[in-house]
């Protein structure tokens, strides 16, 4: 079911090997869905509600009457909130909090020289749109990963789009209104794709949409997964509004030893393997019998999980693989390379090994800490960087909604002080109106 890489021996025999290229990785292709959302963004811009009501009909099947969530519909569906959810959604919380209340940075002032001061101060964006995904599956819980982080930095107004489900009389799933309504949000739209992005992005307004009375209010940032083409969106919107980052399809790597139990690694691939076709579930391991216990396990649990087409389907796609190493250094160098959005790390001594990771969005250290776990209930965050970009971006924080800006201070001493060198510099650049800015400051005081 599960392909095999063996990378043993080859660094022995001389090869030079690039294992971003030899770790398999979903092949997704964000500028060929360009083209499509492109005319979607569009006609939202110029069109406002009449083309987000025409693009709901025609990719969801739904014909909206309002496009937000009327506050009745919100609260009739945490009133029907199954006990046992409402308790686990109220404990993800609980905790997500909990872990995001220590993110927020405080504002630091330096003193640069007596007189001259840098402040630097975390300001919080003033208004955000957060998209949750309602495709293959349902997100209450991206609910909570994305709306405790915006509001314990402080954000003013927040928005929540989710695509409008025909079961529920097109709106969003239940379960994900009433996690809004844990969550205190009231302003949430049933739209999705690639119009939901546009519509935060340009806003609709009245004008716009004639006499319906509705008013979106453009934000100035957009978070949240999505598939391919909310991907896509981003790119193309990505200046008119900020992202977060274009998320693609998920991914876990387990970086395993022979003392890792096959079944907990196999349920660990298989319970990512649920979430898309497209989903890549990665072992690396220098135990030739761990690899054929898990594989023996990944064929007996496939045939007892609910969706056993789709993770079929995706452990054995070009994104998945056990990858063979000749020993836990070369396995770190393959996981660095590859970062991964998930990472677990079963091994002998996992704290030591999970300590010298450098690439990962989240890395889950030892048998009891499985992604699954960081899916719901952890307290860190779920909004993960995939396709590699854990290389360079942070998954999704308090910081992702604060923007950081210096305020700068200087007294007439201190920048009488610094005259000449800021002269200099500015002569050196061949911009000597820098210069005069601070010539002008000190004409006849004899400077």
């Amino acid at each position: 079911m599960i392909r095999r890489i063996d990378l043993r021996g080859r660094l022995a025999a001389g090869e030079t090997l690039d294992y971003r290229t030899l770790v398999p990785r979903a092949p997704v292709d964000v500028e060929a869905a360009l083209d499509a959302v492109r005319p979607i963004c569009d006609d939202v811009r110029h069109r406002g509600l009449a083309a987000v009501r025409e693009l709901t009909l025609r990719f969801d099947g739904v014909e909206l009457r309002d496009v937000r969530v009327p506050q009745d519909a919100i609260d009739q569906a945490l009133a029907g909130l199954d006990g046992r959810v409402r308790t686990a959604l109220e404990e993800s919380i609980r905790r997500a909090r909990l872990v995001h209340g220590d993110q927020r940075r405080q504002d630091v002032t330096t003193t640069v020289v007596p007189g001259g001061t840098v402040t630097e101060r975390w300001i919080p964006v003033q208004r955000v749109g957060l998209y949750v995904p309602g495709g293959l599956a349902v997100y209450p819980s991206s609910v909570v990963m994305n709306v405790v982080p915006a509001q314990v930095a402080g954000v003013d107004s927040l928005a929540v789009a989710s695509p409008p489900q025909k079961h529920f009389g097109g709106l969003p799933h239940p379960t994900i209104l009433a996690a809004c309504a844990l969550l205190g949000v009231t302003e949430v739209y049933a739209v999705g794709g690639a119009q939901a992005l546009a519509m935060f992005a340009y806003g609709l307004s009245n004008d716009a949409v004639g006499d319906d009375g509705v008013r979106v209010r453009p934000v100035d940032l957009v978070t949240g997964p999505g598939n391919v083409y909310v991907a896509a969106a981003k790119r193309l919107l990505r200046g008119v509004v900020g992202i977060d980052a274009e998320a693609g399809p998920t991914e876990i790597a387990v970086l395993a030893d022979d003392t890792a139990d096959a079944g907990h690694v196999a349920a660990d691939l298989i319970s990512q393997a649920e979430h898309d076709p497209l989903a890549a579930s990665v072992l690396v391991t220098d135990s030739d019998a761990l690899a054929d216990a898990v594989t023996a396990e990944l064929d007996l649990r496939t045939k007892t999980t609910k969706h056993d087409e789709r993770v079929r389907t995706a452990l054995s796609g070009e994104q998945s693989g056990i990858v063979l190493v000749d020993d836990l250094e070369q396995g770190l160098a393959v996981v660095d390379a590859y970062a991964a959005e998930h990472l677990e790390i079963q091994t002998r001594d996992a704290a030591t090994v999970a300590s010298r990771v450098r690439n990962a969005g989240a890395v889950f250290v030892g048998p009891w800490s499985p992604v699954s776990l960081g899916d719901y209930a952890a307290g860190s965050n779920h909004v993960l960087p995939t396709g590699g970009s854990a290389r360079h971006t942070s998954g999704l924080s308090v910081q992702t909604f604060l923007r950081g800006v210096h305020v700068v201070h200087y007294d007439q001493e201190a920048l009488k002080n610094v005259a000449d060198d800021v002269r200099a510099l500015a002569d050196a650049e061949d911009l000597p109106a820098h210069g005069e800015a601070i010539t002008a400051r000190f004409e006849g005081d004899g400077r």
